[in-house]
């Protein structure tokens, strides 16, 4: 069996890969634990050293990368360069902080000595989605292996170089080879790398259904699993919001990606005072994004990673107009060779419609009229999704308490759009998964807090 990347802006094969058998990945998986149980007892300093030399790898490669990534799944070249700096800056983040994060904790008991050790869990798979293909694996390959623990990556079949290169990066830089292994595997045997008695936890970044059918098997097997799933992320605009710079971020949260992120702004809930301002300078804002080959300079968004995504987008938009949405902006795949979707803007959005209720993962806006605050904040949490959400006012105190008490999601902004920070920790709740990534609570997640009493 083989594995195929396909240039999603002609549709023409890029690459194809040999893909490896079960046996295959057994063997990878044991050299990867025979490599653990060395790495697992390296000091922090040498980890450090090895991974600000992974961030000195990225940046020397940083133009190479960006290309990788554009010919695989689309992204613009500019974004790909920022993508492949905050790589490096996470593996910065981890290798100046680790140690802090995980140093002992003295706990005063009846003992002489008591306190809580923070040890590696052991090997992490991981199975990483195509929309960043690097970011996904670094924010959580960074503090994996700064905790001591190894990686084995399942990138999606789509980002295959990437996921080599990925490898070939931690490499270059100096780790032992084996602490850090891509597998180019299927879906299909996703199953049974979690089944090897060596691995210890998943990760998974993708789709509610990808990450419940993960979740499942790991759990029969008492394995840990951190979730990170799909979104659909509410920007309440209210009526003193300056409506400008909430257009600026609404816009170019929507449109990064060329809209293909589970953080991204989705679902747009404006006060009807001001609905109609903020409707007709988001339109025109949506309209002034550029279209093209994301490999030259001047285009804003590129294609769709895969054609099937792009047609499954459309369908959404499609039957929402037909349940009465109106289609403001673009709603037409345009007639040229790739996977374009234009930016697209609905009006009138309600509930039951697939642009209120699902995930539009793709450059489509919903907007969504409410009457006040109390009404926006009922529509932001009536989702079955929580990862994002975001809140626009002038009144930073009204903001700061919509975004800490009443919005019902894992990373809550005020006048800005929703973003990963390094510092700051990253999740969700309600089907957009738990756990955390990120800052010190993403560290912790993969090691046994050891409790170590001496009486």
């Amino acid at each position: 069996m083989s594995i195929t990347t396909i240039n999603p802006a002609n549709n023409q094969t890029e690459k194809t890969y040999n893909s490896m058998s079960d046996e295959e990945v057994r063997k990878i998986v044991d050299n990867v634990d025979t490599t653990w149980q060395q790495w697992k007892k390296t000091s922090y300093e040498k980890r450090s050293r090895l991974m600000k030399k992974a961030a000195e790898v990225l940046r020397g490669k940083k133009d190479e990368l960006a290309l990788l990534m554009s010919k695989e799944m689309g992204k613009v070249l500019s974004e790909g360069t920022k993508e492949v700096e905050k790589c490096a800056w996470v593996c910065e983040y981890y290798a100046d902080h680790a140690a802090e994060f995980l140093k002992d904790e003295a706990i005063t008991t009846e003992a002489s000595n008591s306190y809580i050790a923070h040890r590696p869990m052991g090997i992490v798979l991981a199975v990483m989605p195509w929309n960043y293909p690097l970011w996904q694996v670094f924010r959580f390959a960074a503090p994996a292996l700064m905790a001591g623990n190894a990686g084995i990556l399942k990138h999606a079949s789509n980002v295959a170089g990437s996921a080599l290169a990925i490898e070939n990066v931690f490499q270059e830089a100096g780790f032992p080879q084996d602490v850090f292994r891509t597998l180019l595997i299927g879906s299909g045997q996703v199953a049974t790398v979690i089944e090897h008695p060596k691995v210890s936890a998943v990760t998974l970044t993708g789709s509610t259904p990808a990450g419940k059918a993960v979740a499942a098997k790991a759990g029969g097997l008492l394995k840990k699993t951190v979730l990170e799933l799909g979104g659909s992320d509410p920007y309440i605009i209210l009526e003193d919001a300056d409506i400008d710079k909430a257009v600026e971020a609404c816009v170019n949260s929507r449109m990064l990606n060329t809209g293909q992120s589970c953080i991204s702004a989705k679902r747009f809930i404006v006060v009807e005072s001001i609905q109609k301002e903020f409707q007709e300078k988001f339109v025109a804002k949506m309209r002034s994004k550029t279209m093209g080959n994301p490999q030259e300079e001047g285009t804003d968004y590129g294609p769709m990673a895969r054609e099937d995504l792009r047609d499954e987008l459309h369908e959404q938009v499609r039957k929402s107009v037909d349940q009465g949405a109106e289609c403001l902006l673009g709603g037409q795949i345009p007639d040229r060779e790739g996977n374009f979707y234009p930016a697209t803007v609905l009006g009138n959005v309600q509930k039951g419609m697939p642009a209120h209720d699902e995930e539009l993962f793709g450059p489509v806006a919903a907007i969504i009229t409410v009457r006040d605050e109390k009404e926006a904040i009922r529509v932001a949490n009536d989702s079955i999704f929580g990862l994002g959400a975001a809140v626009f006012t002038s009144d930073l105190e009204r903001g700061e308490r919509i975004a800490n008490v009443e919005l019902e999601a894992g990373c809550c902004f005020v006048n800005d759009f929703v973003k990963s920070d390094p510092r700051l920790p990253f999740g969700g709740i309600k089907e957009s998964g738990y756990g955390r990534e990120l800052s010190h609570h993403g560290i912790k997640e993969f090691v046994n807090t050891k409790t170590v009493y001496i009486a």
